[in-house]
């Protein structure tokens, strides 16, 4: 008999899932930050503790202007924006080593100046996900950030809106639980 554990009751959600999203927009090639206040979902030092679980982040690159503007850049060198979601501020764009990543990654485009038509070419990266986890992603702050840092070449479209969907979940702090969080982040 076959027993598929991907619906066993151990990798069930412990609440139906909802979703909280959030946008940061590219301010030149200056390092930009936006908040996402958790403060209604996390719950902790009370009998009855709360924690957020991030299952999955799907992300969208926009143009400031409208996301059915295109973002492009008519430089030959490379144009990039990249991206993070951390428990703690920043002051920069930090590695996957640091302990506040919970999910980041970039997209890179580049262009032909010498062209009429502007040939343009880009690609997207997410280097960390939840999804990528086999269950998520814990978190126990009141607050998370979202943040965008341009290089490189200047988009000729202008300023680029990065947009975030996380499917999350609550769940009721437990011992395990929260040695799994203090061991993993914060």
């Amino acid at each position: 008999m076959l027993i598929d554990r991907s619906v066993s009751p151990d990798h069930m959600a412990k609440s139906d899932s909802f979703f909280i999203r959030a946008r940061v927009t590219s301010n030149d090639q200056t390092y930009v930050q936006s908040e996402i206040d958790l403060g209604s979902f996390v719950n902790l030092g009370v009998s009855k503790s709360t924690l957020l679980r991030i299952h999955n982040v799907a992300v969208q690159y926009s143009d400031n202007n409208g996301p059915n503007n295109p973002i492009y850049t008519t430089a030959a060198a490379p144009a990039g924006a990249a991206w993070q979601l951390t428990t703690q501020s920043q002051t920069a764009l930090v590695l996957a080593d640091d302990k506040s990543v919970v999910s980041s990654g970039a997209l890179s485009a580049f262009g032909d100046s010498t062209s009429t038509a502007h040939a343009f070419g880009s690609f997207d990266t997410e280097d960390v996900n939840p999804q990528m986890w086999t269950q998520g992603y814990l978190i126990g702050v009141d607050s998370l950030f979202l943040a965008v840092d341009l290089s490189g070449a200047t988009f000729t479209s202008g300023n680029i809106d990065i947009c975030i969907v996380m499917e999350c979940t609550l769940e009721a702090a437990t011992q395990a639980n929260s040695v799994a969080l203090a061991l993993s982040q914060q």
